[in-house]
């Protein structure tokens, strides 16, 4: 989309990689068991939004909140000010639920790290649409 900066990487190794060159405070919405991958930055300051508290390893600098989305695109685009954040790291959801922090990412001209999601395993039945995926439910139940 016009105006986004997406840098997508294969993993949050990677995503730890590359995040020191695009910026030093970071909003990462990567879940709380990744955090690990993050531990050795202590240069970077990092913003963690998460449902239930983070154990170590984890960055040294860091701010945790609390939360549980659904969360709206006024509400990311205050977060993003009040913490002065100046990169985004998120996972490839493909869902609309990450659809206001990639927005209020884009408004603010921030970089964003995308960890892509990993590739579907070989003979793992993959479905276009829900009607395909409803096919192979029937047929599966039906032992066809």
């Amino acid at each position: 989309m016009p105006g986004d900066d997406w840098h997508p990487v294969g993993s949050l190794a990677q995503a730890a990689e590359v995040l020191p060159s695009l910026g030093r405070r970071a909003f990462l919405t990567t879940g709380r068991m990744g955090l690990s991958s993050f531990a050795h930055l202590d240069g970077l300051w990092f913003l963690v939004r998460s449902v239930d508290p983070p154990q170590p390893p984890h960055p040294p600098r860091m701010r945790v909140l609390l939360d549980r989305g659904p969360f709206t695109l006024d509400g990311e685009r205050a977060l993003l000010a009040d913490h002065a954040v100046d990169v985004l790291v998120t996972k490839d959801s493909g869902g609309a639920a990450t659809s206001p922090k990639l927005t209020a990412a884009r408004e603010a001209g921030l970089p964003v790290v995308v960890v892509r999601r990993p590739p579907v395993p070989e003979g793992v039945p993959t479905a276009s649409t829900a009607r395909e995926a409803l096919a192979w439910v029937t047929g599966t139940a039906s032992g066809r």
